[in-house]
């Protein structure tokens, strides 16, 4: 049976989510014209005053905020609230450049935090669970706001942070963790090292993971599932917006239900800045209606994905989003074509290697380069040339099959490739482009 931590809010009519963004929409964008200097330059440089803003049909007008404008205004120019009213600052990882601080009221920190119990209760956690936090705590605002939803939850929370990979297998097995949240790749090396140590699937106590912060493949979903015997669910997020619990997958896992009471998303041509109907794949663009902080209006995610209003067999009624196929500035664009890392992995995992590899992209007499280095999983490891030789051809055909590319694949032996305790670092670009 599906549990809901709000199920008032959770299972709304959409009348209601409308009603409710509309009114907070409004609400919102007086609070930043009021508080926020350069969303009033923004705003006013367009012709818009916050009674041009009526409800979400009007959402469109406002002008959009990208991560320059965060950097622009860093530390403080877009704090709404009086800083003495803020108990919290976070700040993104830095994975595409500068880093972001946004801040946090009391208010806007319960929010989040509810949104993420939203998360593990859709995930099956409840106040008889032990809840094992493994993302980074700290400025990243994984560890903190998973630990706050599973307070919230009232599930036993193990505050273990990343890394130590041993003494997360002991804690785990000692106090029976059932529910694990951490980074795709991290869960990949936890259930790998599970593995060398002889543990069954059935000898591992974890019953669910919540899995994010990094994009990660079906195949990969299924390869932790069986390993570690759980069932894996995604969960999205922005430092810029809160953090992870922005939208998260229910049972039905078949997209991730976003937070509508508390963030209003809309999808965009990324070129053109036009909204795109149902159904359709663009960028992804949020405005957060609650913030009180550090509230961020037509935020330009740069994460392509799709949104659905199909009804859902959980009973929530928020619209869904698709998991991310990239990102619009993580994207490689190698000899004209688009590449996402997230295709080579599904190549990869789908001829049954691990989550182990890196992307190398060069650019030799003005011709861009594709290296893939894949590790071999130790039941494939051999010194057989030949048959290395045809399992490196195998991957050059799915990879050019997929992409339209030929890209040089070199398998490497197992543990070769550095692991990852939080982000994984995939991609290694070496053009001066």
């Amino acid at each position: 049976m599906e549990r809901y931590y709000q199920p008032e809010i959770e299972t709304a009519p959409r009348e209601q989510i409308t009603a409710w963004q509309s009114e907070r929409l409004v609400k919102q964008v007086r609070h930043v014209w009021e508080n926020v200097p350069a969303y009033r330059k923004k705003m006013e440089e367009k012709g818009l005053t916050p009674d041009d803003i009526k409800g979400v049909e009007d959402l469109h007008k406002l002008p959009f905020v990208t991560k320059a404008d965060l950097r622009d205004n860093y530390p403080y120019g877009l704090l709404a609230a009086p800083l003495g009213d803020c108990v919290r600052i976070h700040s993104t990882s830095g994975t595409t450049g500068k880093r972001v601080v946004a801040f946090y009221t009391q208010h806007d920190v319960d929010l989040w935090e509810d949104c993420c119990a939203r998360a593990l209760t859709a995930a099956g956690a409840t106040e008889n669970d032990v809840c094992q936090v493994a993302y980074g705590y700290g400025l990243f605002t994984g560890g903190a706001g998973l630990h706050g939803g599973s307070h919230k939850v009232g599930s036993l929370t193990l505050p273990m942070s990343s890394g130590n990979t041993e003494r997360q297998i002991t804690f785990m097995r000692d106090l029976g963790a059932t529910v694990l949240c951490c980074t795709p790749s991290y869960a990949a090396y936890l259930g790998e090292t599970m593995k060398e140590m002889g543990l069954t699937p059935e000898q591992i106590p974890l019953k669910a993971g919540i899995f994010g912060a990094e994009a990660w493949s079906e195949e990969m979903r299924r390869d932790i599932e069986s390993t570690m015997g759980i069932k894996a669910y995604d969960i999205y997020g922005l430092t810029e917006l809160s953090g992870p619990g922005v939208a998260f997958e229910c049972s039905a896992q078949s997209g991730m239900h976003i937070n509508e009471d508390h963030f209003i998303a809309e999808i965009i041509d990324p070129d053109t800045g036009e909204v795109l109907p149902d159904g359709q794949q663009g960028e992804l663009v949020f405005t957060s209606i609650t913030k009180e902080a550090f509230p961020l209006l037509r935020y330009r995610t740069r994460d392509v994905c799709v949104l659905s209003h199909e009804k859902c067999s959980c009973g929530r009624t928020h619209v869904k989003m698709a998991k991310p196929r990239g990102r619009t500035d993580d994207m490689l664009i190698i000899r004209g074509v688009n590449v996402f890392p997230s295709q080579i992995e599904t190549v990869l995992l789908g001829l049954g290697y691990g989550a182990n590899y890196q992307i190398i992209v060069d650019r030799v007499n003005h011709t861009d380069t594709l290296d893939v280095r894949v590790e071999m999983t130790p039941e494939m490891f051999t010194d057989n040339m030949g048959e290395i030789a045809r399992r490196q051809k195998q991957i050059v055909e799915g990879l050019r099959a997929m992409l339209g590319l030929t890209a040089k694949v070199t398998l490497v032996a197992p543990k070769s490739i550095v692991r990852s305790e939080g982000k994984a670092v995939r991609v290694i670009d070496n053009r001066r482009i």
